[in-house]
């Protein structure tokens, strides 16, 4: 019997028997590919599209695109900010927009790079708050461009001390600078005041909205000739939310739902529209019993005298009053006054 043969027969015994036939081993993922499964290789502020699990769970974010005045917003910010840096700093300053992206506020605190600043804000008219970071190389920049240090040397950087008081000082000058730069970026769209609250170093203590809540980041970059560093704003979806229809729009001063060509013409329309005015010489409240006995013939004395005024209503709306006359053959009223009406029946 060949060797084929033989493992046939071998099969036919086993199936007889109620045996399985024998499987495969099953092939085992490793963690760097249950990682990339989940989407868990790239952290969450890269800004890439992640995949897997990952992809799904931040499916449910609300992306920036759907409020793009606000990217509007950041540019003008972009403009302020490298005429007012300059000034701050007697040095020139290039301020730009790395991205504007959408995550949720837990992972954005476990991506921040330590050792930085955080600066908690309120947003006043808004009553909510936002967060602004900002890193190492930018705080050690700006110690060292205001505490005049020499340019064409890369500012000194001694990581795992904290930070002294003279360096928090400087910073939070830094922080109020921005702040008032973001105010007038907004301002155009609506006035807001961003008011500095405290200044952290870490970010637990800077939790100002649920881990779980969707919020809009935008990096930015600070370069001072060969210094600088990076600067992150972020603001929760709930602090934008009283201006949300604003930066719904997609131009300023833009009104949805809204036809100006229509409104024209329907206003035009208005005005050659017939209305019907009656003439009211009396009214008199009577019992259902006289009226029901009423009948051809029967007299309705008014208690109009001559030369009363009536009034002139459209609809149930009293317009004017004036005085019943006579012209040409035919019966005409006399406007002598408009009657004032109520705020409510205006509306």
């Amino acid at each position: 019997m060949s060797g084929s043969d033989a493992d046939l027969a071998a099969a036919w015994e086993a199936e007889a028997a109620g045996e399985a036939p024998p499987v495969e081993a099953q092939r085992v993922l490793n963690q760097a590919e249950i990682d990339s499964l989940l989407g868990f290789d790239e952290g969450p502020a890269g800004g890439e599209a992640s995949t897997g699990m990952q992809k799904i769970i931040s499916s449910g974010l609300v992306s920036y695109e759907r409020l793009p005045m606000l990217e509007i917003v950041f540019d003008r910010l972009v403009r302020i900010m490298s005429t007012s840096l300059r000034n701050f700093t007697s040095d020139n300053v290039e301020v730009g927009i790395d991205n504007i992206l959408s995550l949720r506020f837990g992972d954005y605190l476990n991506s921040i790079p330590l050792p930085a600043m955080l600066a908690v804000f309120k947003a006043e008219e808004w009553d909510n708050y936002g967060l602004m970071v900002v890193d190492s190389a930018m705080i050690y920049s700006i110690v060292d461009v205001l505490l005049g240090g020499r340019r064409g040397t890369a500012a000194m950087r001694i990581e795992g001390r904290p930070y002294t008081t003279i360096e928090r000082t400087l910073v939070e000058r830094l922080i109020q600078v921005v702040l008032a730069d973001l105010a007038a970026a907004f301002d155009p769209l609506c006035p807001v005041t961003f008011r500095f609250e405290r200044l952290e170093v870490n970010p637990r203590f800077a939790t100002i909205s649920r881990l779980s809540n969707a919020a809009v980041l935008a990096r930015l970059r600070i370069d001072m000739e060969d210094r600088g560093g990076r600067l992150e704003l972020l603001l929760p979806y709930a602090t934008l939310e009283p201006v949300r229809e604003l930066l719904l729009q997609q131009f300023m001063g833009e009104k949805f739902g809204r036809d100006s060509i229509w409104e024209t013409h329907l206003a035009e329309e208005l005005w050659s529209t017939d209305v019907d005015l009656s003439v009211v010489l009396d009214e008199q409240v009577v019992r259902l019993s006289e009226v029901m006995a009423l009948t051809v013939g029967s007299r309705i004395l008014l208690t109009c005298a001559p030369g009363a005024p009536v009034q002139l209503r459209c609809g149930g709306t009293a317009l004017f009053e004036g005085k019943v006359g006579r012209r040409k053959n035919r019966v005409a009223v006399r406007i002598d006054r408009e009657v004032p009406r109520a705020a409510g029946a205006e509306r």
